[in-house]
């Protein structure tokens, strides 16, 4: 392979890279707004409730409610998250590989 042929590999590597990084930099925010959003149209919506009630029984109900919702919403959206942080370094990392493999010994 001539030199000129490995820069221009070596730069659509590199654009390849950005590019993946982007996406899943832009993916990932996608996903904390959705959450952030979620989030605060569940603590209305409870705030919503809680004014409505007229017991004790009833307020220990909806708060008991409430809790259960949003950690089971914070766990579902925390694991979404983690893997869209593990594909966004897979997904980077990847358009490297082939060139940085042209480079390494071969195993025997």
């Amino acid at each position: 392979m001539r030199n000129s042929e490995l820069r221009k590999e070596q730069f659509e590597q590199a654009v390849a890279s950005a590019t993946n990084f982007q996406s899943g930099i832009q993916a990932i925010a996608t996903a904390y707004g959705d959450y952030a959003k979620k989030s605060f149209e569940d603590t209305k919506s409870f705030a919503e409730k809680l004014s409505g009630v007229k017991s004790l029984d009833k307020v220990l109900e909806v708060q008991s409610d409430y809790a259960k919702t949003a950690y089971e919403t914070f766990v579902a959206e925390s694991q979404k998250i983690a893997g869209l942080y593990t594909d966004l370094a897979k997904q980077t990392f990847k358009p490297i590989e082939g060139l940085v493999a042209k480079f390494a010994p071969a195993a025997h």
